[in-house]
């Protein structure tokens, strides 16, 4: 590279070697860098803040065009924008930004948009002062006087819960902390339910009644949940009768109910957990519709059961199972059932009318698409609200009279500067075959007039775990990419749901390695249909999806020219060996049990950390928050800190940590657009394109 003399001088850093034994069914790992895990270390910390000088460094020749690139794509986004309003008990709701300001402010018109504005809630102001802001949770009581809010200021997901009185502005003495930010009220406007987190794990495990004006300390204890896997969450059903606790593992759920008048009485199990049931359920006149796998419905099925008689045994079918269309949601309206749908990795919306009328799909067009409801929350309307975007056309949000069929696009996202034009840019869905013969689908989208020659920078993404479908989404930000000639795909690899349950099942477990070996196949695919070539292919993941690329980095390093990681989960085994650290029990169903030896053999044989070797390996950007609740930031200083040992070549390899920051990466939506830039330049630089 041209800037390759001005570098090659400096050092990175060298982490200091410390041996930790760690033994598990006879089987020896030596880990040099546990000592790494100690936030409290100041060596720690140092360390950490000399890679960040080192990365500093080595890429101050990309200042001014990270610079640049933050104000190219900030030009771009609407600064003073809002949402459109949504009408709920009364009020129409707003959220909105202003020119200049990171934070959104919440709002609301009473009865009509041309009301006087009532601002509930300013994050800005909220803010000032904090290296990170996170509001969650914003939730009004029926008589629409007071709403619960949840801050947090660290990045861990530990909120502070706050009672603010709409009327006269005034923040309550009832401040609740070390919550996970979930609340919801009773009927009564006095009463709210909330949840609690463990201090270690940050497993929400406790729901806990508050009454306004009382002493924290008095708050009672509603449920605790025991089962170390099973995570909880309170809220209100949308015809507001009742108010629901949500116990659920990766594989199991149960409910439980209470009646939102009677705040005091006590909750009454829906229906018992009972291993691989899993369901979610919705309240319409006397009976509850309920979405779930019962009677191996692999891609489930809705039932309903009256709302006295609410288990199993009374669950009659309403929608059938069908092998090759996924259920995922429902919306209930006064006249209408909406089923949320995804067939051939497409998601599509049904309208069916109570009375029997003739059932109809939504029409859509594209194969690079994704669609879904939006904010329904009122239940006696007509008009569904839904949410459309391509890979090249900007979001939009539609308003849909499901008696009369007429839309109404409320708001496209407006890509400011003048240049944007949907028509300059190709979208494809293109389908690589895996080594075991399954048909993967890739999204695409570059600009007009692509050779196919195999000298295009092409930038594959992809995520694969939880069952979480990455579907095609249109980003004003990527434009900087594609403008500049890249090619930016979406892999939908085994591991999230895209073509059904089976997909994720498919990717889990002792399955796992579908997932990276799907990615690799999707990229030897647009390698031989020569949309790029080694010397321009990037891949890209995060969290689990960071797993992914610490897996194909030590699988397939010879494909790819560089890989972004951010927050990656790379040490597998001993992260799910220690079952102090959050979210690790409730992931046994995912991941497998490490104390069941197949388990652990398995997963220790994809772990990325444990299988970096001496070999050569691509250009890598890491990014990592100190503060992260989910993958913590010693998993990537480990693995950075072996791979500098055992890498052969002289690649780049980065480790950037957000002091500041958690698993979301920066608060503040431009803030964010700077780590992007950032990501943006370490490609850009690669391929050396300046402009």
């Amino acid at each position: 590279m041209k800037t390759q003399k001005m570098i090659e001088n400096i050092q990175p850093p060298v982490a200091k070697i410390i041996p930790k034994v760690l033994e598990k069914f006879g089987d020896v790992r030596v880990d040099n860098y546990f000592w790494l895990k100690d936030r409290e270390n100041p060596e720690v910390i140092e360390y950490l803040n000399k890679e960040n000088e080192y990365y500093q460094k080595m890429t101050a020749h990309t200042q001014e065009f990270q610079k640049e690139l933050f104000e190219e794509m900030k030009a771009r986004i609407k600064e003073d924008d809002e949402s459109v309003p949504y009408l709920y008990n009364g009020y129409y709701y707003i959220t909105r930004f202003e020119t200049g300001k990171d934070y959104p402010i919440y709002s609301r018109k009473r009865e009509s948009l041309s009301a006087k504005e009532e601002i509930m809630l300013d994050c800005n102001e909220l803010a000032k002062g904090k290296k990170y802001f996170k509001l969650s949770g914003l939730s009004i009581s029926n008589d629409n006087k007071l709403a619960t809010y949840a801050v947090d200021l660290v990045g861990r997901r530990i909120y502070t819960l706050e009672v603010k009185n709409l009327i006269t502005g005034e923040i309550l003495s009832d401040k609740i902390e070390n919550t996970t930010g979930n609340s919801t009220w009773a009927n009564d406007n006095q009463t709210i339910f909330y949840t609690t987190q463990d201090a270690n794990t940050l497993r929400s495990d406790t729901v806990l009644k508050h009454k306004i004006g009382t002493d924290k300390s008095k708050d009672e204890v509603v449920y605790f949940e025991k089962d170390d896997t099973f995570d909880v969450a309170v809220g209100k059903e949308k015809s507001k009768k009742y108010i629901l606790i949500c116990s659920s593992s990766t594989l199991t759920t149960e409910f439980r109910t209470l009646l939102a008048d009677t705040p005091n009485g006590r909750f009454k199990v829906f229906q018992k957990r009972k291993r691989g049931l899993e369901y979610s359920i919705s309240h319409f006149e006397d009976h509850f519709y309920i979405v779930t796998n019962k009677d191996k419905a692999t891609n489930f099925k809705l039932m309903k059961t009256p709302e006295s008689k609410t288990s199993m045994d009374n669950w009659e079918d309403a929608l059938a199972h069908r092998e090759d269309v996924l259920l995922e949601d429902i919306d209930i309206f006064r006249n209408f059932l909406v089923v949320s749908e995804r067939s051939n990795g497409l998601s599509r919306i049904r309208i069916m009318p109570w009375n029997g009328n003739s059932e109809y799909y939504l029409p859509f067009e594209s194969e690079t698409y994704t669609a879904h409801a939006t904010s329904n929350v009122d239940f006696d309307t007509d008009i569904l609200r839904y949410a459309y975007q391509s890979m090249a056309t900007p979001a939009s949000i539609i308003d849909f009279n499901m008696k009369t069929k007429e839309k109404e696009v409320k708001k496209e996202q407006e890509v400011l500067g003048g240049t944007f034009d949907k028509d300059n840019y190709v979208e494809e869905r293109v389908w690589a075959t895996a080594k075991d013969g399954t048909q993967v689908p890739i999204s695409m989208v570059y600009k007009k007039g692509l050779k196919k020659d195999g000298k295009n920078p092409l930038l594959l993404y992809a995520y694969g775990s939880y069952g979480h479908s990455m579907d095609a989404y249109f980003s004003s930000t990527r434009l900087s990419l594609l403008d500049r000639g890249f090619v930016y795909a979406i892999a939908h690899i085994r591991g999230g749901e895209d073509l059904g349950r089976q997909w994720y099942e498919g990717g889990k477990l002792l399955k796992k390695k579908n997932t990276f070996k799907d990615f690799i196949d999707c990229s030897k695919y647009v390698i031989d249909q020569k949309y790029t070539s080694p010397k321009h292919l990037y891949a890209e993941g995060g969290s689990a999806g960071g797993l992914l690329m610490g897996v194909i980095l030590n699988m397939a390093p010879k494909l790819y020219h560089g890989v972004i990681a951010q927050v990656p989960f790379v040490d597998v085994a001993t992260t799910m060996l220690d079952e102090t650290i959050p979210l690790t029990t409730g992931e046994y169903d995912e991941w497998g049990n490490p104390n069941v030896k197949r388990y652990y053999n398995y997963m220790k044989s994809y772990s990325p950390y444990d299988n970096v070797k001496s070999q050569a390996y691509p250009n890598m950007y890491i990014s990592t928050g100190l503060h992260d609740s989910q993958v913590q930031y010693w998993e990537p200083a480990k693995w950075v800190a072996k791979l500098r040992t055992l890498k052969t070549n002289n690649t780049l390899l980065f480790l950037d940590t957000n002091m500041d920051a958690g698993h979301g990466g920066a608060s503040g939506r431009f803030e964010a657009i700077k780590e992007l830039a950032k990501e943006f330049s370490f490609l850009l630089d690669l391929e050396e394109i300046k402009k």
